[in-house]
């Protein structure tokens, strides 16, 4: 890999912001589509909820919102409801309760976040941030991308999961997530994922390719937050729209993803200990 996704000086709006972070945001990213990340967000709500935390889902894609369709849910209020002033963000709350977690919906088919003013957006993050003091845990799902909506929520987060799998385009585009953070000055909090390992030789092989470049060009090491298996009965889980921890718990990806959930809490754990030492 190359440094050929070269950036010039950040705008302002690129700059290192001055952000509020919430204590137990965990963001879920990716540089492209198409890498499970959506999925993974549900199967790591599921997993801190079976190890008995309150858990907050947020579907921060509005654009391309799909994790009501993943669960089967059909949400009478969602986040294009906050958008538009109509509620606030706790009345668009629902539980799931198949999982034990509650829900923040997003709309697909609606103008992304990214479209919005910075004002709406920074009072979104606020209610959010709100909110998320009645839980334990809140993961967001962020859009694809790179956009500014992804990078402020993920600035605001205690720790960003950045998912990605073998295929070059998910690395470059993992890469210049990382790389446009690191301008923005919220590369720190950042900790890889590997989805649909073919093998752990595989996964490890996936996770050195973007750490050699990290290093290379940027100086800079996101450590490794976990590994997934691939496992056909993933996708069988999607298309019967049930969580793979309540149709396949014993699978090689669930083990994957509680261990991922284990290392979550150690992470949220000890930055509350920092927070408090500090």
């Amino acid at each position: 890999m190359t440094d050929s996704l070269s950036i010039q000086k950040p705008s302002p709006d690129m700059a290192a912001p001055i952000f509020r972070r919430g204590h137990n945001l965990i963001a879920v990213a990716s540089g492209k589509g198409g890498v499970g990340k959506t999925w993974f967000s549900i199967t790591l709500s599921h997993a801190l909820a079976r190890a008995g935390k309150k858990v907050l889902l947020f579907d921060g894609d509005l654009g391309l919102a799909n994790v009501d369709v993943q669960l089967g849910l059909m949400p009478k209020r969602d986040l294009n409801d906050v958008i538009r002033g109509r509620l606030g963000l706790d009345k668009i709350i629902q539980p799931f309760e198949d999982g034990g977690f509650d829900i923040v919906a997003g709309r697909s088919g609606q103008a992304s976040l990214s479209s919005q003013p910075s004002q709406r957006l920074a009072f979104l993050r606020d209610q959010l941030l709100e909110v998320a003091e009645k839980y334990d845990v809140v993961v967001v799902d962020l859009g694809a991308g790179v956009d500014r909506t992804v990078r402020m929520m993920s600035a605001s987060a205690t720790r960003t999961l950045l998912v990605v799998t073998d295929e070059p385009t998910s690395l470059t585009d993992a890469y210049a997530f990382i790389k446009l953070g690191n301008a923005s000055g919220m590369s720190k909090n950042v900790s890889i994922v590997v989805n649909m390992a073919p093998s752990e030789m595989e996964g490890e092989k996936t996770y050195k390719t973007l750490l050699k470049a990290c290093e290379n060009f940027l100086r800079l090491r996101p450590p490794m937050a976990g590994m997934i298996r691939q496992d056909p009965r993933v996708k069988e889980t999607i298309r019967h729209q049930t969580p793979l921890l309540t149709r396949s718990p014993n699978t090689e990806a669930a083990e994957n993803v509680e261990e991922i959930a284990k290392n979550v809490l150690l992470d949220l754990a000890e930055a509350k200990r920092m927070k408090a030492g500090g």
